[in-house]
């Protein structure tokens, strides 16, 4: 089954000489970055590898004959 697609938002502020930044969505991603650009990017594969550990702690969890099933909030 292909991933979903998302979107998520970037809360994103600069401090003193650094950016800071969270993704509101995923708890436990933020980075921080010495350009508001390099912070974006950090939280896109930060975000990314967040979503794709948990995607496989999920599917180890579920052991042998699960399905996935997509759904939408």
């Amino acid at each position: 089954m292909e991933p979903m697609k998302n979107e998520y938002t970037a809360v994103v502020k600069q401090d003193g000489d650094s950016w800071i930044g969270w993704v509101e969505e995923v708890p436990g991603v933020n980075c921080q970055e010495a350009t508001r650009d390099e912070l974006l990017e950090s939280l896109r594969i930060t975000l990314g590898e967040a979503l794709e550990f948990n995607r496989a702690d999920a599917r180890r969890m579920a052991g042998v004959g699960f399905e996935e099933a997509l759904i939408a909030a």
